[in-house]
This record gives structure tokens, C-alpha cells and sequence, in this order.
């Protein structure tokens, strides 16, 4: 009776710490500072690393400069050595809070949430209000969120004669589902 009783409650401690942490490694960034008539500038990063704790409605973002894929090799090596100088710094990090967010209220209904929160990038750091679209879906919860980054805080340097074709805001688009170790667990083992 007593092993019995042990183990229900190592089950039940695990279930609630599972729930604790939400994570992918597999989170998107799509990013684009094109403008109109010239060359499309666009980059996507699959390996994007979010991390959702809800009981403190923490939200953190790491994004490795490097993983950003253009459709030109020479504009990927121009973004890494000249503007995001990537060897020097190597990530992007957001971290803030999402504002009046409880887990209770996500369904399969999407809600909007500001998160506010610093981003982090090229040794700069910057206040950013982040809004975000949250969802449950099968695989886990869902996050959508949009967010211009303007170049000029972050010391991004563009050459003045490319500066014309070149957008002086980044809009990025961030997607990704995270899911606690528990669903991560169910859904290896399908």
C-alpha cells in the first residue's frame, strides 16, 4: 500500500513539474528588410529556441545569428560579418513577461498577449513591447508573435551606399510550439 501510495505521488510531482516548462528548439523566425524595387532581403531561422514558463509567465527567445538562411549565400555572409557581426555576437536573446497571461485560459481559441520584454542582439540591449498570438493545438501551444527590429538600435551599420536597399526596420515574425517534457514524451512515443 505504501509503495503504491509513493508511486502515485512521484507520478502526480512529475505530471505538475512537467508543466512547469514549455520548450521547443524548433521555433521559426522568418525576417525580412527588403523595400520595394530592390533585391528581396530574407532570411529564416529554424532552430530558434523558446522557452514558456507559465507559472511566472516568463517568455525567452534565443535566436543563433548564425542559423539565418538567405537565398544568397553572399547576403547570408554579409549579414554575419558586416551587420549582425555574428562571431562576435554569436545570439539574439528576448526575455519578458506576457502581460495577464494565465495557462488555464489557453484553449484551442486564439488570444492575443503583449509581452514585454528586452531583446538583446549585437551586445545592445533594448525595451520591447512584443504582441503575440497564443493558442493550444495538439502538439503543444502555440505562438505567433510579429515585431519590427529598427537597425539603428541595435548599431547595425549599413553602408551608405546600400542604405537605400536596405529597410531600416526588420520585421521579424516568430512561430513556434512548445510543449512540456510530459506531451514531448507522448508525442516520441506515437
Amino acid at each position: 500500500m505504501k509503495t503504491t501510495t509513493l508511486l502515485f505521488l512521484l507520478l502526480t510531482a512529475f505530471s505538475v513539474l512537467a508543466q512547469d516548462r514549455f520548450f521547443t528548439n524548433t521555433g521559426t523566425v522568418n525576417f525580412e528588410a527588403s523595400v520595394p524595387l530592390f533585391e528581396e532581403i530574407k532570411a529564416v531561422n529554424r532552430q530558434v529556441i523558446i522557452l514558456l514558463e507559465p507559472k511566472t509567465s516568463t517568455f525567452i527567445c534565443t535566436v543563433m545569428i548564425k542559423n539565418f538562411r538567405f537565398k544568397l549565400d553572399l547576403m547570408q555572409e554579409h549579414f554575419n560579418e558586416n551587420y549582425l557581426e555574428s562571431d562576435r555576437y554569436p545570439k539574439a536573446v528576448f526575455k519578458g513577461k506576457i502581460e495577464k497571461f494565465d495557462l488555464k485560459d489557453i484553449n484551442e481559441i486564439e488570444k492575443k498577449y503583449e509581452i514585454k520584454g528586452k531583446l538583446n542582439m549585437k551586445g545592445k540591449s533594448k525595451e520591447i513591447v512584443v504582441n503575440a498570438l497564443i493558442k493550444r493545438v495538439p502538439e503543444g501551444i502555440q505562438v505567433i508573435s510579429d515585431f519590427p527590429i529598427t537597425v539603428s538600435d541595435f548599431n547595425i551599420n549599413i553602408p551608405s551606399k546600400i542604405a537605400s536597399k536596405i529597410s531600416q526596420t526588420a520585421n521579424t515574425e516568430l512561430t513556434g510550439i512548445v510543449h512540456s517534457k510530459e506531451e514531448g514524451m507522448y508525442a516520441t512515443l506515437k
